[in-house]
């Protein structure tokens, strides 16, 4: 592994366990207060050089563990980002400022992060309500709702909150941050859920059996396609149209190259591309024409009309 890779390496892992952190809605020492003889929960936190205590919920034993465990890994993360930094700082990288173009994507993608997760679980048929949604978001879990669902929102977060970090923004969109994103997206599914697919796949509603992809042909590929002297848009499309063509992945294809897509598009201070609720049942119609045709242009404009928000 050669200098630039590792620095790759380190930057992605670092991101990952920032945005594994941020996936924990309470960091802290759990601490238990008592009041009237009824015992609740709070998280103590330094923030800024004051010591802070944020309610939890009223005490029960499963909550107390789940916030020890919280506890613990967060520690851990915090622990293994301090030597990532280290290991960053030997071997001589500095972070470079980002435009204010692209930290004001940044913004615009946080502002309207949960309504595009709540739009990709849509897409792959997750059941959630908006509500039930933006809950397992900010708490990890809901009632009612079937694990398997929860996962993929989870995971959903975890790649966007990946995406969003500074350090990776400045990472190139190649080969293997697509295989980073789809690891993230098929977490908790698949134990090689990044690695490029080894066993064929049909597609439902669809005549089209895409080939066993070849690594070295899809590297080679993503390297043209992103290179390319294009509008940054056209670019990102061209991306998540030859990902979902390809199914590069044994699942979470279309996830993946959305989140994919958005990470070359915010990079380059161009907005984010989501395919909204009420145009999902049109963008699978038109997907599976092109997969069957290999004809981008309605698709293409679709994705333009309808789904690229830009500010």
């Amino acid at each position: 592994m050669n200098e630039l890779e590792k620095l790759q390496e380190f930057l992605n892992e670092k991101a990952d366990c920032t945005a594994r952190l941020n996936l924990m809605p309470y960091q802290g020492s759990p601490e238990i207060k008592e009041n009237n003889k009824n015992k609740y929960l709070y998280v103590r936190k330094r923030i800024a050089g004051k010591l802070t205590s944020t309610y939890v919920d009223v005490y029960s034993d499963e909550l107390y563990q789940i916030l020890l465990k919280n506890a613990k890994d967060a520690r851990a993360l915090n622990k293994r980002i301090r030597q990532i930094e280290k290991e960053l700082s030997s071997l001589g990288y500095t972070e470079s400022e980002l435009s204010e173009r692209v930290y004001q994507n940044i913004d615009f993608a946080r502002a309207n992060m949960k309504s595009n997760i709540y739009d990709q679980a849509v897409l792959e048929g997750v059941g959630t309500s908006f509500p039930q949604t933006e809950e397992i978001i900010n708490n990890g879990t809901v009632n009612g709702v079937k694990a398997s669902d929860v996962q993929k929102i989870l995971n959903l977060k975890h790649a966007w909150e990946f995406i969003l970090d500074k350090d990776v923004l400045q990472s190139k969109s190649d080969f293997y941050m697509l295989s980073h994103i789809a690891k993230l997206i098929n977490e908790g599914f698949y134990m090689n859920g990044g690695r490029v697919r080894s066993v064929p796949v049909t597609i439902g509603g669809s005549s089209y059996v895409p080939d066993i992809p070849i690594e070295s042909v899809v590297i080679e590929n993503i390297q043209r396609i992103r290179t390319a002297e294009k509008p940054p848009v056209d670019v990102a499309i061209d991306l998540c149209l030859y990902c979902m063509r390809t199914q590069t992945f044994i699942d979470g294809n279309k996830r993946a190259a959305v989140i994919y897509a958005n990470h070359y598009l915010i990079s380059h201070g161009q907005g984010f591309i989501v395919i909204p609720e009420k145009n999902v049942e049109e963008f699978k119609k038109l997907l599976v024409q092109f997969y069957e045709s290999d004809d981008s242009l309605i698709i293409r404009s679709f994705l333009i009309e309808k789904c690229w928000k830009n500010f």
